[in-house]
């Protein structure tokens, strides 16, 4: 199925985004006379179509420079958008919303439909500082340097190049001299950008930190928790939460990792132990390339449900897939919502692995909610938070698990599989809890250095079990672990909704055990809704609790384990 946008009712159908064709639509949205409820209902629809337009503009821009960071006209074609568009919009959008929230007829909209809109205009006017509007300026172009220095990154072994993201997977090699010279070899690449990172990072938090001063408040760890809209938890919580997590997850995989050492046959279980099968068998292959990883995840998806199995393929239909690693190519992998298109692009490194099909299914999850969002009245209406968005991607991972047959030939393949994606389900809560923890110290503490950084990461990292290895004689590449870590450099303080969000996955996944059908009906229901409702009534929705208490941290754990053992 080929999609075909929705026509546009206000701006023109054939507009070219440059500033000059901009100006005049933002100009009549703010001097246009609104005179009763039906017309600030339909200058919200108009405003909605423009900020639609733009959006998906600047996603082709980064999509289109993330698939080949080496393409100068690519990162041209986004530092464009990102120093010559947006800067300009953005104090015009502060003036349109102004006019939303004084306008006499607002009172007259309906409530219930428009409380969590409201609530995120009047956040954004609270925040808006006409002196960051260049600091944020400065910050896309800064953070995009990360991708430039990572997607460049190539490693030689045995005379044959690799990406990252391939020589990844000699680190599962059963023979433990191939893993260790290829994590060596991945690391040292790593220490070669290290000092560049270093100083990269220094700057991006000097800009946030002042971001954070102009808008009032005492660090950039407050300030983004208002940005974020975490209307919901506090930093507290957070505390709170990581102390639950090393309380009731570290002791799980703490003994798993003995469990480990003791298989493998080692005295200890260094860096280079950690993702090599303990079955003694090779890494598991579950597709041999791009294309068979998007087709059989089209056919796992229609098994779960048809309606969802057609979402992928229309979106192989129209080529919203880039999944192939290669040089140049940045790292990680996203799933872009096109907001005029109504559906998105997924991007990912694929080398053939396990780790591949579950970012895909994840990735997945994401599509879905961008679907199922589409139609929604209000482009904000599709702009979830992300404690929302990743329940969507990590529950899919999970409910997705019974379908694996696709990509298994053998019950024995299928059986680690599923294995290996419940520990590292369990893995996923104590790494979240390192890098959320050790945000809440870089941005409290904004004038330390890239020692204490390191020093303080280290110590972080070791009370989370610092990923039950042996880390001695690589004292260097442990301090140095955090640098992979693409959120730190790209989107500050968006991780702890991982963690948020992985116990809302197992809590649905529980509940898709006992009942399949209504389990993914709740599931679906709660997606549909977009950021149309708070964030507990959306989790509600779902039938799971918006809690991540030590209570429920300790019962979500116990059935996870509990699944792990009837696994064997």
């Amino acid at each position: 199925m080929i999609i075909t946008k929705k026509p546009r009712t206000y701006i023109p159908q054939d507009l070219t985004i440059t500033w000059e064709s901009l100006a005049p639509i933002f100009d009549e949205l703010q001097n246009r006379g609104i005179e009763n409820k039906a017309a600030i209902e339909q200058w919200l629809k108009d405003r909605s179509e423009l900020e639609a337009a733009l959006e998906e503009d600047f996603a082709w821009r980064y999509i289109k420079m993330t698939c080949d960071t080496a393409n100068e006209e690519l990162v041209k074609s986004f530092q464009y958008f990102a120093t010559e568009i947006s800067p300009k919009i953005s104090p015009l959008s502060n003036e349109l919303n102004k006019k939303f929230v004084e306008s006499p007829y607002l009172d007259e909209l309906d409530k219930e439909k428009y409380f969590v809109y409201n609530r995120s205009v009047k956040k954004a006017l609270e925040l808006f500082r006409e002196e960051n509007i260049e600091l944020f300026t400065e910050l896309q172009v800064k953070q995009q340097k990360y991708q430039s220095v990572t997607g460049a990154m190539s490693v030689t072994i045995n005379g044959q190049e690799y990406t990252m993201e391939q020589a990844s997977i000699l680190v599962k090699d059963l023979n433990r001299e191939v893993r260790e010279n290829a994590w060596k070899t991945i690391q040292q690449r790593r220490l070669v950008d290290k000092d560049d990172l270093n100083i990269l990072f220094d700057e991006l938090i000097k800009l946030r930190n002042q971001v954070a001063l102009n808008a009032g408040f005492e660090n950039y760890r407050d300030y983004m928790f208002q940005a974020l809209g975490r209307f919901d938890y506090t930093p507290q919580d957070c505390y709170d939460f990581a102390n639950a997590i090393e309380k009731e997850i570290v002791p799980i995989l703490k003994e798993q990792a003995e469990k480990r050492r003791e298989a493998l046959g080692l005295e200890a279980v260094k860096p280079w132990d950690l993702e090599v099968s303990v079955s003694g068998k090779p890494a598991l292959k579950p597709f041999n390339n791009g294309a068979e990883l998007i087709d059989k995840s089209i056919t796992c998806f229609n098994a779960i449900d048809p309606k969802l199995g057609e979402k992928l393929a229309t979106m192989k239909a129209n080529n919203l897939f880039d999944v192939e690693s290669r040089k140049g190519k940045a790292p990680g992998g996203y799933n872009y919502p096109l907001a005029e298109t109504g559906a998105p692009f997924i991007f990912m490194n694929s080398a053939n692995s396990l780790r591949d099909l579950t970012t895909m299914v994840h990735e997945g999850g994401h599509a879905v909610h961008t679907f199922l969002t589409a139609n929604l009245e209000l482009n904000d209406f599709k702009h979830c938070p992300s404690e929302v968005a990743e329940l969507a991607s990590m529950s899919m991972e999970l409910i997705s698990m019974d379908k694996w047959d696709v990509y298994f030939d053998n019950e024995e393949d299928l059986l680690r599989a599923k294995k290996e994606q419940l520990a590292d389900v369990l893995k996923t809560l104590p790494w979240v809890a390192v890098i959320d923890q050790f945000q809440h110290w870089i941005y409290t503490n904004p004038n330390h250095t890239a020692a204490d950084r390191e020093e303080t990461f280290k110590q972080i990292y070791n009370r989370f079990g610092a990923g039950f290895a042996n880390w001695d004689g690589q004292e260097q590449q442990f301090g140095n672990v955090w640098q992979k870590q693409l959120h730190l450099f790209e989107v500050p303080f968006y991780y702890i909704e991982y963690a948020i969000a992985q116990l809302g996955a197992i809590a649905v996944w529980k509940n898709y055990k006992e009942n399949p059908e209504k389990a993914l009906d709740q599931y679906l229901a709660a997606l549909a809704l977009g950021y149309t409702k708070p964030m507990n009534e959306i989790y509600e929705t779902a039938g799971i609790k918006f809690d991540f208490s030590a209570e429920y941290v300790k019962e979500l754990a116990s059935f996870v384990k509990g699944e792990l053992d009837k696994l064997g």
